[in-house]
């Protein structure tokens, strides 16, 4: 299964995967309606980029009343059929994180949908703090950067 890794130290807020989403998804370079966005603390230069995280247990799923929201058990995906979506906002409610959105104009509501397997978001990020991984390669890559880490303090004490 793959997912939408992010790494923050690698971010320079560039906002280009905002704009590439919302062309994307809706051919406007608007990132009001981004799947992604980038939060920005300018007090100490760091931008963290938030996108649904398509949890296992998702409670924009528990609580859609038309089953308006599902998971994919293939892809692990938490879709979106607009067709059922009544725009009764209980999922932004619902989402803990804050990654489920409504488009005040179209009156619907906006989550990221990993661009069907591939997402635009990370072509456009030259910076690589976007990554489209296999969960497993991410977990690996994570574990050897902290084994390093670790490494590196190991070294400063001899």
């Amino acid at each position: 299964m793959k997912i939408l890794y992010v790494d923050v130290s690698k971010c320079t807020g560039c906002r280009a995967c905002e704009y590439a989403c919302s062309f994307a998804h809706d051919g406007l370079f608007n990132p009001l309606n981004s799947r992604i966005h980038v939060n920005e603390f300018l007090d100490d230069f760091v931008f963290i980029p938030s996108m649904c995280t398509q949890c296992e247990d998702a409670y924009c799923v528990n609580v859609c009343p038309t089953s308006a929201l599902s998971k994919n058990e293939e892809t692990g995906v938490v879709e979106l059929d607009y067709n059922k979506c009544i725009g009764c906002k209980q999922c932004t409610i619902a989402c803990p994180w804050g990654n489920i959105k409504l488009d005040v104009e179209a009156k619907r509501i906006i989550k990221c949908d990993y661009c069907g397997g591939d997402p635009e978001c990370v072509k456009v990020c030259h910076a690589s703090a976007l990554q489209f991984v296999e969960v497993e390669d991410m977990v690996l890559d994570k574990q050897h950067r902290n084994a390093i880490y670790y490494k590196e303090i190991a070294q400063q004490g001899v």
